[in-house]
């Protein structure tokens, strides 16, 4: 069965999702400002889903319309196929967004799009009423300057919810951030990598997964395993295909090392439950101990700065110290994700590559020392 898909994602990693989707066979790959849009089948899309690192959700697409009153809202919405997903005894509640566009009351909006689809299935399936009891098929919407586009959501819980982290300390780094550091950083099977404070394990754990080549979304559940349009043999040999590509006999090592003892005890749960406590150690030690024994190794560390846990004046102290422990020379790389514009100055030395990327909201930029 043919579908179109959208992946809404982080500001930053769009090129990163375009390129993973392309290796996993997705078709018309197109990446947009905060989406990226592909076709395929059933098998791509639990295969999206099973394996993507980066994205936050794979979105089926319904179809997209112009639309300035609610009229326009309720006949563009009852036109698209809605039964040739929802069956008769199927849940579709409504959620979404608009910017921008005339159609302003999101509450309105749900309410006006729920009632097309109830009027379009009425009418083919020929039933009063709908007792939405069975499989889950979470309709989205979004209306950007009167374009309307629907969705059906089929990954459930967000894909940065790989199921390894069911706690962490605070301000916590999302996991598919943490894994596009890693992608920036060009973690490889050899490396070895270090997070000199690494909190819950988050960027450690992330490393180590995509080190093995072990699909992050491989031991979940996904909304869309209920549906008929993707049967349960997809989703099984999606996820055989996916464990026979994993790499464990490798010599990848991770180091993290914090001094909250609470938190190394949450990312040594963490790594047991992601599958990789073999490749990832975690010591409690100050950041200003960092002095790693490898001639070769690559850092990826999520310090704290102004808008998180310290204040701006503590964060320059870490970002100054930062500069003399993380000494440039062959076979070392650094690779810092801060939202200090002036970073910089206080690490001591200007970046070789820098690469802007949100955490959630916050405007950051990942700054690269590699030469």
């Amino acid at each position: 069965m043919d579908m179109n898909f959208c992946v809404p994602c982080l500001l930053g990693l769009e090129g990163l999702i375009a390129d993973e989707l392309r290796e996993m066979g997705a078709r018309n790959v197109n990446a947009e400002n905060g989406r990226v849009l592909f076709s395929g089948d059933e098998y791509t899309l639990a295969r999206a889903n099973i394996r993507s690192r980066f994205a936050e959700r794979i979105l089926v697409v319904l179809g997209s319309f112009e639309a300035h009153s609610f009229e326009d809202l309720f006949q563009g919405t009852k036109k698209l196929p809605w039964e040739n997903w929802v069956g008769k005894t199927d849940r579709f509640p409504v959620k979404g967004y608009s910017l921008n566009s005339d159609l302003f009351s999101v509450s309105d909006c749900q309410s006006i799009i729920k009632k097309a689809v109830v009027e379009r299935l009425k009418m083919k399936y020929k039933i009063p009423w709908f007792e939405e009891t069975g499989a889950l098929y979470q309709i989205q919407f979004s209306i950007m300057k009167n374009q309307v586009t629907l969705y059906i959501d089929s990954s459930g819980k967000g894909l940065h919810k790989r199921g390894y982290r069911p706690a962490s300390n605070a301000a916590p780094l999302k996991e598919t951030l943490a894994a596009s550091l890693c992608a920036l950083a060009r973690v490889r099977p050899y490396h070895t990598v270090y997070d000199p404070m690494c909190g819950s394990g988050t960027i450690a754990i992330e490393a180590a997964l995509m080190a093995c080549n072990i699909a992050p979304g491989v031991s979940r559940r996904f909304t869309a395993e209920e549906w008929k349009q993707a049967p349960k043999n997809v989703w099984e040999e999606e996820r055989a295909a996916a464990r026979a590509l994993e790499k464990r006999d490798i010599p990848f090592k991770a180091y993290g090392s914090d001094i909250d003892t609470e938190a190394l005890s949450i990312a040594k749960e963490n790594a047991r439950r992601a599958g990789v406590e073999e490749f990832v150690t975690f010591t409690q030690k100050d950041v200003r101990s960092f002095a790693p024994e490898e001639e070769k190794y690559t850092v990826i560390v999520n310090p704290p700065y102004g808008e998180r846990l310290l204040d701006t004046e503590d964060a320059r102290k870490i970002y100054k110290d930062l500069g003399s422990l993380f000494v440039p020379g062959k076979g070392k790389a650094y690779y810092i994700i801060t939202a200090d514009e002036d970073f910089e100055k206080a690490f001591g030395r200007k970046a070789d590559k820098r690469r802007k990327l949100y955490n959630g909201m916050i405007k950051c930029q990942v700054y690269m020392y590699f030469k």
